[in-house]
């Protein structure tokens, strides 16, 4: 009996890093507000140690994807405002021969207490689903600036500059085309 469990034991420790190595993504896309990068590892072999890898940790793609106990998943949205939000397609290949998945997260780097992401429940990823949630790391935000994103926000856009120019483009061909009319009048009135 002792023999048995030692090999089922044994068995496990060679199946499960298999299996975790199975789950690695091999490309990250980030797009957002002034920024792209994508970040790939054509060998899974050399995932360990990337950035891809340091990515992968820190955004919290295992638990929000595959789950992990104890769960590291924040029990909601984070109050307050969370800054411009940016977006990881995950590439995650499977076993030869069978699907690439492809799951969505959203980034919020700027967001106050540290960076957050958004994974949407119910992706779909090998056999199962992503479990999904929202998930907050500190350190996240560092990394991508390490990637060349900013390290501040980029400035939203309040609209007025647009709106000036929208003003000035139609407003002063209207204006001209106002006066010409009025000028137009007057002078058949004054013939009248």
């Amino acid at each position: 009996m002792i023999r048995l469990s030692l090999v089922g034991a044994a068995l496990v420790a060679l199946v499960v890093p298999a299996v975790a190595a199975a789950k690695e993504p091999s490309r990250a896309s980030i797009s957002g507000p002034g920024f792209s990068k994508t970040l790939k590892v054509q060998d899974l072999d050399h995932f360990s140690g990337s950035k891809l890898a340091e990515l992968t940790e820190e955004s919290g793609f295992f638990p929000s994807a595959v789950g992990q106990s104890p769960n590291p998943m924040l029990p909601g949205r984070p109050s307050g405002r969370l800054g411009p939000r940016y977006r990881i397609v995950w590439t995650v290949p499977g076993p030869p021969g069978e699907t690439v998945h492809e799951v969505r997260q959203d980034l919020y780097p700027y967001a106050r207490g540290g960076a957050v992401t958004y994974t949407k429940p119910g992706q779909p990823i090998f056999d199962m689903k992503t479990k999904g949630g929202w998930y907050r790391n500190p350190m996240l935000k560092d990394t991508l600036v390490g990637l060349g994103l900013s390290a501040r926000a980029p400035q939203a856009s309040n609209g007025s500059g647009t709106n000036l120019a929208l003003l000035a483009g139609i407003g002063i061909p209207g204006v001209l085309a106002a006066v010409g009319i009025a000028a137009a009048m007057r002078r058949r009135q004054r013939r009248g």
